[in-house]
């Protein structure tokens, strides 16, 4: 093999781990849902997956996301939470409101229609303090 074979078998081996991280592995930051008015909210920013990846709330308390989708991409054309019957479409460049109450604590994975993008949200005892931690998740009580 010549020195070239070589420098593109590495550049494409280094391409597939990437990728590979990216889609598999990659976290975003945690964030704590605010009260306002009874209600949890978080707004998520939709661009090259979901911002932030793990989403925290309490069990018992209804939930409103705000899916803004700030893209044209064909991935991110709809959100899934299949444990609380979500599944809606994102019109590109608007902000979509999901609202749904987690009766139960656990951690519940969401997605993009094409299962490429992900994201979790974990939902704390409606006891729990909503604060960093030493979690994995940055924000368990």
């Amino acid at each position: 093999m010549s020195a070239t074979q070589y420098a593109v078998t590495a550049a494409g081996a280094a391409a597939i781990v990437w990728v590979l991280w990216y889609f598999l592995y990659k976290s975003g930051p945690a964030v704590a849902a605010s009260v306002t008015e009874g209600v949890q909210e978080v707004r998520i920013t939709v661009k090259g997956g979901y911002t932030p990846d793990t989403i925290v709330v309490r069990a018992g308390t209804p939930v409103r996301l705000q899916f803004y989708r700030d893209e044209t991409a064909d991935c991110s054309e709809r959100v899934v939470f299949e444990e609380f019957g979500v599944d809606v479409p994102l019109p590109a460049f608007e902000t979509t409101t999901v609202d749904f109450t987690p009766h139960d604590a656990g951690e519940f994975p969401f997605r993009c229609g094409m299962n490429m993008l992900k994201g979790l949200l974990v939902v704390e005892p409606a006891t729990a303090d909503l604060r960093p931690s030493a979690s994995p998740h940055k924000l368990h009580g």
